[in-house]
């Protein structure tokens, strides 16, 4: 509801401001943006406001230098329509050389007024990914099956659209078809092939987008950064933080059950919880996966009651790392690498072996201070003591005493219990 109304409110904003100063192509500028990394939420955020800002500007066109391995098709869909909609001429630029524009960045390139590619670079394997766990293998199939021609008949609306190859676009899909640059100059994917930025607005003087002819030959070139919120949801908006929130709420929930009181690890294992769930709502998270995660740390509590020699501590490290594995698989760019699950896995382990374990078993060792810590300790008679009673020193108190096989004055005898505030012993042996 906050979104849409705040998304009104710009659209009502900028229109004003276009109907007081009205758009112009003679401006002596253009903006640059960088995505480098998946397409998300705010890849998508940033795009829109880099739009609407070269709109108010009156810039030339803006341009988005593009480098990424795919993303959620959400937000790819709504960076489409946006590019579609916009009155500002857009630049997709796949760059630096050995960049590339796979699966979501295959959609963002063609929807672009002008696609471009650096030398070197690559672009297509738009198929989509499979739908993970959690239905049956024909109903998967069928999901796939819908996913593969919606995503095919989206790619072949923009390749229309823009004039680009729709049969090759089709079997970016389909296929997962990848080519370089210059063959997807050759099959008329892109528009031209530039060097460098200056290059890039070299090649553009002149050309007519849109029905309008650019003039790019002398223009500033003007960055737009991402915002402080966008660099921040952008930097938390990934695998590796979800898995140490993940980390973390296991950590921080198990360390409060298992020395409870604590505070500290429950409150931060609470949090990291909720903010793990949250992101999982956003990030593709396999179902398979997660399970496996849960049953490791399953066999790690076990393992820290059971005396199994070490087996379900082993099983519990074989599921974390395939877990690991597959907890971001259905996603191009989604995926946890084994430099973080390694350290992660040894420490996981060690974390229930030692330090989870050992305050587990404390919990249900016999009690050593209290009414309860008396039963079993030792104590000196200082009278003679039988089932009439007597005294004894525990201590370095003196308690009343019974005994229902005589101790002697001075003789050591073992406290059996502690019946109200009388000591029941026996003869030590």
């Amino acid at each position: 509801m906050n979104f849409d109304l705040f998304r009104v409110f710009r659209v009502a904003g900028r229109a004003a401001a276009l109907v007081a100063a009205p758009f112009t192509l003679h401006g002596a500028q253009v903006a640059l943006i960088h995505i480098n990394g998946p397409i998300g939420p705010a890849t998508a955020s940033y795009i829109s406001r880099a739009l609407d800002r070269a709109a108010a500007d009156k810039d030339q066109c803006l341009i988005i230098e593009l480098d990424t391995p795919g993303g959620l098709l959400d937000s790819t869909k709504e960076i489409v329509e946006k590019l579609f909609t916009d009155e500002v001429p857009s630049v997709v630029y796949v760059a630096p050389a050995g960049a590339g524009a796979a699966s979501a960045g295959t959609f963002i390139t063609l929807a672009a007024d002008v696609a471009v590619m650096a030398p070197d670079t690559t672009i297509g394997a738009a198929h989509p990914v499979s739908l993970g766990s959690g239905t049956s293998e024909e109903t998967n199939s069928i999901m796939m099956r819908k996913l593969e021609n919606y995503a095919a008949s989206f790619i072949e609306t923009i390749a229309t659209k823009r004039h680009h190859n729709i049969e090759w676009a089709r079997s970016a899909v389909l296929e997962s078809a990848s080519i370089t640059a210059t063959e997807a100059l050759k099959l008329q994917v892109i528009d031209f092939i530039a060097d460098n930025v200056p290059d890039l607005l070299r090649q553009l003087d002149g050309r007519e987008v849109a029905g309008k002819v650019m003039d790019t030959a002398k223009v500033r070139i003007v960055e737009l950064p991402m915002s402080a919120g966008e660099r921040l949801f952008q930097m938390l908006w990934r695998p590796e933080v979800m898995f140490v929130l993940m980390l973390v709420a296991v950590y921080g929930i198990i360390g409060e059950l298992s020395n409870p009181g604590a505070i500290l690890p429950g409150v931060a294992g609470a949090v990291a919880l909720v903010l793990a769930l949250y992101m999982g709502s956003i990030l593709p998270v396999n179902a398979a996966g997660l399970a496996l995660f849960l049953l490791a740390v399953a066999l790690f509590i076990i393992d820290a009651f059971a005396t199994t020699h070490g087996v379900l501590t082993a099983g519990g490290i074989i599921a974390f790392v395939l877990g690991s594995l597959l907890l971001f698989n259905r996603q191009e760019g989604f995926s946890l690498p084994l430099t973080w699950i390694i350290p992660a896995t040894i420490l996981t382990a060690g974390f229930f072996l030692f330090v989870i374990g050992a305050g587990l078993r404390a919990q249900f060792l016999p009690a050593k201070t209290g009414r309860e810590g008396m039963a079993g300790g030792t104590a000196v008679a200082i009278t003679a003591v039988d089932q009439r009673g007597g005294k004894v020193l525990f201590d370095g108190e003196s308690w009343e005493a019974v005994a229902d096989a005589p101790v002697a004055a001075g003789a050591a005898a073992q406290i059996v219990a502690l019946e109200g505030f009388v000591l029941r012993i026996k003869p030590k042996t």
